[in-house]
Parts: structure tokens; C-alpha cells; sequence
């Protein structure tokens, strides 16, 4: 069982700031430092009622709308950086996570974190130099579900990874407009979830060959790792809006894992040959160390793990950065690495379609 330790209850907390007051920020990021040993001093938003009331709900001492001013009055450990995009349809993300590190202070940003490769590679260009950390907000790195997942895939009993399929409703622009940073804004925002948990599941990616359908713009992404294995990413535009959004399904040798809803995890487990082609009688022949397992949460006790915040990763990512930061270790999932390649992926799709694109 996996216990969870609450704020009030760590020995030791990060001295903590937030830029950005935003529903996202208070529905989903705020509330998991209840969970988290961070001791939030003060929060910074344009909107400095807005900043007043954010400061109010969720405790803490002192509000800013410049965060310029709030680093160097508060001068943080850590400062959390959930915003908007700018005028220009770009993420702010790169310029307030390096005006952070240059102030002393490690950063956590949300996703998307960037609109283009080089702006990670600068990002992580500072975090060198500074030797400040960045965290990336790829939630889906952190669902129970797909680390479940994790777990059996590098378990000895799953063999090594052949083939992974990920199902996810997104759209792809036409290329006309894929050189548009207005018109690609949804598809960056979004694109980096199934990739994620792709990266997550599978490793690094080699690379990508894009077909579209121009009726109801989705698309069918062939997929190549490094480690040799391959996979097909669905771009499920079309679908209805009643469907559970994804579905992953990851092969081994003789076994697979499938994970549905983002909480429905099976395990078909490695089993002997059913018999001769119409000779066997019996589903169940093999018995229980060869049968399917199978998790879900319930959702009729009031228990940390079928709450919407660790269901969805959001805990789990903010307790995973700020713990390794008060090891003092550098985080290894949700880094700039991986922001780098997703980033990279992200520009091969402006690239063309139906042609192999190089990673």
C-alpha cells in the first residue's frame, strides 16, 4: 500500500511561490500541496485581485502581480509557474522558468512547456549553469494507471516491449497551417499527453511516420524506438465525445498490459498454448497463476486514490519533484529531457505528412 504523508506532517518544507492564479492552477495544482512539503509564501498573478483571493484561499502570506518583485522580496527555493500563452499564442514558460533559476530558485512548469525545441535547449542551457532543476507537468507520466503499467513492463515475466498502440481524440491540423503557431496552439497543448505517456511507457523515440484524414482531421502515427520496439499512435478525432478518451495497450512476448480510461489496468499474463486446434473445452484451463489480472479503483470510500487529483497524476507529480529536490537529486521522469523530445516531436508533426520524420 502506498501511504501518503500530509503537508503538516514533513520535517522539512521548500520555501515555495506560485506564478499564475488561473482556474487550472487553483481547480488542480494548488490543492496538492496539502500532500506535498512545500510552505507556500506567497502567490503572483497580473490580476492582483485575483492574486489577493488565490493568497487567501489556499494560505499563502503575501500576494504580487510582478514576479520579478516577488523573487527578489521572497527569494524562494522553489516556484511553481502555471499561466497562460502570450500574445503571440507561445507559452511563457521559458522566460519566467529562467528568470526563476537566475534568481536562485529551482522551477516547475506546466505543460505545454515550450513552443520550440530551442527554447528547452535554453531552459536547459540555465539549469546548467544555475544548477536549478526544472519540472515539467506531464501529468500522465504520473497516473497510478500507467505506472502500474511501468511496473509490469519492466517486470521479468513481461519479457522484453515489441509493440505499444495508444488511442487519444485529437486533431491534426492541415499542413497549410501547421507553420501557424495560433492554429497548432490546441494541438501542442495536447499532443504531449499521448506522447508522454508513449516516452513513459516505451522510451525514446526514433521515429515518426504521419498519416491524416482530411475529413474529420485525425491521424495514424507509425512509431519507432530506439530499443527497437514499435507502435501505432491514434489520433482519434471523430470519436464521441461520450468515449473514454484513451486506451494504451503494450506487448511483450507471450503477454500484454491494457490500460483503458486511464484507470482500468489488465495484465494478460503469459500462458501455455489453449491445446490442438478444436480440442479444448475450457476457458478457464490454466488456472489462477495464469489468469488475467485486473485493477480499478472503487469509488464509494472517501480514500486519497479515487480522488481526482492523484487519479489524474496531479499529486503525485508535485510530491514526486519537490521530494526528490529535498534529496537533493535531480528528477529523472517530467524533465527537460523529456520536454526535449516531445518538443521534437511536436516539430516533426509541422514537418509533413505521410513521409518517415527523424527524431
Amino acid at each position: 500500500m502506498s501511504y501518503i504523508t500530509y503537508n503538516h506532517e514533513y520535517q522539512r518544507k521548500l520555501k515555495t511561490t506560485f506564478i499564475g492564479c488561473g482556474g487550472h492552477a487553483q481547480r488542480n495544482i494548488y490543492p496538492t500541496f496539502q500532500y506535498a512539503p512545500v510552505d507556500l509564501v506567497a502567490v503572483c498573478d497580473l490580476d492582483l485581485n485575483r492574486a489577493q483571493g488565490c493568497a487567501r484561499q489556499f494560505g499563502a502570506r503575501s500576494f504580487y502581480s510582478d514576479h520579478m518583485e516577488m523573487l527578489a522580496w521572497e527569494k524562494p527555493d522553489l516556484v511553481f509557474i502555471v499561466t497562460n500563452c502570450d500574445d503571440n499564442f507561445r507559452p511563457r514558460y521559458p522566460k519566467l522558468a529562467i528568470d526563476c533559476m537566475n534568481a536562485g530558485a529551482h522551477a516547475w512548469i506546466e505543460k505545454p512547456p515550450a513552443a520550440s525545441s530551442s527554447e528547452i535547449r535554453e531552459m536547459m542551457k540555465v539549469s546548467a549553469q544555475t544548477g536549478k532543476h526544472v519540472g515539467v507537468g506531464f501529468k500522465k507520466m504520473f497516473y497510478p494507471a500507467n505506472q502500474k503499467a511501468r511496473e509490469i513492463i519492466q517486470s521479468p515475466e513481461f519479457g522484453p516491449l515489441t509493440a505499444i498502440t495508444a488511442r487519444y481524440p485529437q486533431a491534426l491540423p492541415p499542413l497549410q497551417e501547421r507553420s501557424s503557431v495560433q492554429k497548432m496552439q490546441s494541438f501542442l497543448d495536447h499532443i504531449v499527453h499521448p506522447h508522454s505517456v508513449l516516452r513513459y511507457l516505451a522510451g525514446e523515440l526514433e521515429s515518426i511516420f504521419v498519416r491524416r484524414n482530411q475529413t474529420v482531421s485525425s491521424g495514424i502515427v507509425s512509431l519507432r524506438f530506439k530499443n527497437g520496439s514499435i507502435g501505432a499512435l491514434h489520433l482519434s478525432q471523430g470519436q464521441s465525445c461520450r468515449s473514454y478518451y484513451e486506451r494504451t495497450e503494450v506487448i511483450g512476448d507471450g503477454t500484454n498490459v491494457i490500460i483503458e480510461n486511464n484507470i482500468r489496468v489488465t495484465w494478460f499474463r503469459r500462458d501455455r498454448p489453449a491445446g490442438d486446434n478444436g480440442r479444448a473445452g475450457n476457458y478457464f484451463d490454466g488456472g489462477v497463476d495464469h489468469a488475467p489480472v485486473f485493477w480499478e479503483p472503487e469509488f464509494s470510500l472517501g480514500q486519497l486514490y479515487n480522488k481526482g487529483i492523484f487519479l489524474l497524476g496531479y499529486a503525485y507529480e508535485v510530491i514526486y519533484f519537490t521530494s526528490r529536490l529535498l534529496e537533493g537529486e535531480a528528477p529523472e521522469i517530467g524533465t527537460l529531457d523529456d520536454a526535449l523530445e516531445l518538443l521534437k516531436v511536436y516539430e516533426a508533426y509541422q514537418k509533413g505528412d505521410e513521409e518517415l520524420i527523424l527524431i
